[in-house]
């Protein structure tokens, strides 16, 4: 039996459709891969994006039990189908993301009373950055989508506290940008008065 060249392959059965909910999530894993390797974010882009397979190697052997792993396994890596939109909305809200990070710790410092930098976890910090990147860069995003994206994923992928940490923190950022006429949201419905 040939191995597979991949330790954990895609189904070839099943795929989901991208979304820019999914696509926030995997800028998120990127950019936490690039804060803890100090990786070039280009460099593992299509790895933790688009990854690509070859199912040509795999053979299976037929009647054979797969074990509770191989199971766990298999189902985990189901390929995305993402829009060419949805690739570049990631890489823009990478690239923005890191462009604003050494501007975002320092609202942070200057709106956050009882937290230190060092206190925030690394995912919550990333989610807080990505947001003001769409607050700031993304005229076409309102500011509470982006706001509620940070705190749903947040809660799926960071602590129990994250949400409400991440609102509060990114209400006070919002109210600081604002004052710095830093935020220009147009179109329909999205401009505050």
């Amino acid at each position: 039996m040939k191995k597979s060249k991949e330790k954990f392959t895609l189904s070839q059965t099943k795929s989901i459709k991208g979304s820019r909910h999914l696509a926030r999530e995997k800028v998120l894993q990127i950019l936490t891969a690039v804060e803890i390797s100090n990786s070039d974010w280009k460099s593992i882009f299509d790895h933790i994006f688009s990854r690509d397979f070859n199912f040509d190697d795999i053979i299976t052997e037929k009647d054979k039990l797969l074990t509770h792993e191989q199971i766990l396994e298999l189902e985990s890596d189901i390929p995305i189908i993402w829009k060419e939109d949805e690739v570049e909305f990631a890489k823009q809200l990478i690239e923005h993301t890191l462009s604003i990070k050494d501007e975002v710790q320092s609202y942070i410092k200057e709106i956050s009373e009882h937290w230190s930098l060092e206190r925030i976890t690394i995912l919550d910090k990333i989610l807080i950055e990505m947001a003001i990147a769409e607050f700031i860069f993304f005229p076409e995003i309102p500011v509470k989508v982006s706001i509620n994206e940070a705190m749903e994923i947040g809660k799926n992928f960071s602590t129990d506290k994250s949400p409400q940490f991440i609102n509060g923190i990114l209400d006070k950022i919002l109210q600081l940008l604002n004052s710095k006429n830093k935020i220009k949201k147009t179109g329909r419905g999205l401009i505050d008065n």
